[in-house]
């Protein structure tokens, strides 16, 4: 009896709860509106200093950014929370530095598909669904646009990025790998940071079997994992960041190959 006592004695009680949790609100609410604030200043500085015409999205930071965050103490918010709460607050941030627009091509399953792209990108961003490839890829060639395109059997819409100069794959969604297999690549017209733990994705024309192509680059030292054939082309995920003009790629198999972007292995939490 005594023990109950104490324990109610010393407990908080719920009144005391709520208001601890309302006092925290305030002063959370200041903060995110000075991170809001600091990413316009961070668009004035860039045109000061001529960048201004810039998408300022960059992958490589954020998943720093990220990867501090979890690696932080923490008492009671999960790693996941931490993920999307901070991928809300990044997304948002980058609204305000300029224009920031995603398309979609979700192939067989576009809510799916849609549902990893919000994951992702937060809800700052407007998002269209597309009905065509290329009309994602047509809007991530614009200022602040991202194409976010389903891996199908059907659609070999990753070859194309063969013959684009800028336009590259950043990210694999879901980001998250609880949230399941590999579906989605997120393409734009950005700079790629590696980040530690990346993989890069490799396209080619060879005609052998995938398991003789990945065994041809293991000869070289490179680890390829095949994801799909289409198209007569066949797309591969290579374990580590590889420059496009890396030697041990000129050397593999296939008249027509190449690099057509890198992206940060998906979160382990």
């Amino acid at each position: 009896m005594a023990g109950a006592d104490t324990k109610t004695a010393t407990s908080p009680s719920l009144e005391a709860l709520r208001a601890r949790l309302d006092a925290i609100d305030s002063e959370l609410l200041p903060l995110i509106d000075e991170r809001a604030a600091l990413a316009r200043q961070v668009a004035a500085a860039k045109a000061a200093a001529g960048d201004g015409g810039k998408f300022g999205l960059r992958p490589g930071r954020e998943t720093a950014i990220l990867k501090k965050l979890l690696a932080a103490p923490r008492a009671g918010a999960g790693d996941a929370f931490v993920v999307r709460l901070w991928r809300e607050i990044i997304s948002d941030n980058l609204a305000q530095q300029g224009p920031f627009h995603l398309a979609v091509w979700g192939g067989r399953d576009p809510v799916r598909t849609a549902e990893f792209a919000r994951f992702r990108f937060g809800g700052a961003p407007p998002l269209t669904l597309v009905s065509k490839p290329e009309e994602a890829l047509a809007a991530a060639r614009t200022l602040g646009g991202v194409g976010v395109l389903a891996l199908a059997p059907d659609s070999a819409w990753w070859g194309k990025l063969l013959a684009e100069p800028k336009l590259k794959v950043f990210n694999a969604l879901p980001c998250m790998a609880a949230w399941g297999p590999l579906t989605a690549l997120a393409v734009a017209e950005i700079d790629i940071e590696p980040t530690g733990a990346d993989h890069t994705f490799w396209v080619t024309d060879a005609a052998a079997a995938p398991a003789a192509i990945e065994e041809a680059l293991a000869r070289d030292g490179v680890a390829a994992s095949f994801l799909m054939a289409s198209g007569g082309l066949k797309l591969f995920s290579l374990a580590g960041f590889y420059q496009p003009t890396d030697e041990r790629l000129a050397r593999a198999p296939g008249a027509l190959s190449g690099v057509i972007g890198a992206a940060p292995a998906p979160l382990d939490v």
